[in-house]
């Protein structure tokens, strides 16, 4: 016999497949959308867009197409891990951590050239450390 059974935040079914809980489900989503806005911001940084601001004497200065590059691969990194958080491994929990504190870090960096942009990634990656740290784990598995 067959039974459906709620575990966690999760769900079973008889199969053995897993869901994400509902903050992991949150974390990915936002790592989804917030890789999504580094790919733009480097898109943006690499074109030398004008709407990012020039500064002189700044401890972390790259040229804007360094930054773009940055962002750019960071942002794809975000979004594939994002997607790997549904899968419900733990691996894809741990990489998205390390990931989402990667990207906290480059946009701390980057905060001269375009500060509500990098306040408004910062507050996300905060967000998706914080989900996929509360999440309870036993919906995790560790293939």
């Amino acid at each position: 016999m067959a039974t459906t059974g709620m575990r966690g935040h999760g769900t079973e079914s008889s199969s053995g497949s897993v869901w994400a809980s509902s903050w992991i489900a949150f974390a990915g989503v936002m790592m989804i959308f917030g890789g999504a806005m580094a790919i733009f911001e480097g898109i943006s940084a690499i074109a030398k867009d004008d709407v990012f601001v020039t500064i002189a004497n700044y401890a972390y200065t790259f040229n804007l197409t360094s930054w773009g590059w940055i962002h750019l691969v960071l942002g794809v990194l975000v979004v594939l891990a994002g997607a790997a958080l549904f899968s419900g491994a733990m691996w894809a929990r741990v990489t998205g951590i390390v990931l989402a504190g990667l990207s906290m870090i480059a946009n701390f960096m980057w905060l001269p050239y375009y500060p509500v942009w990098a306040i408004v990634l910062i507050a996300v990656d905060a967000f998706v450390i914080w989900a996929l740290c509360v999440g309870t784990g036993r919906e995790a598995r560790t293939d």
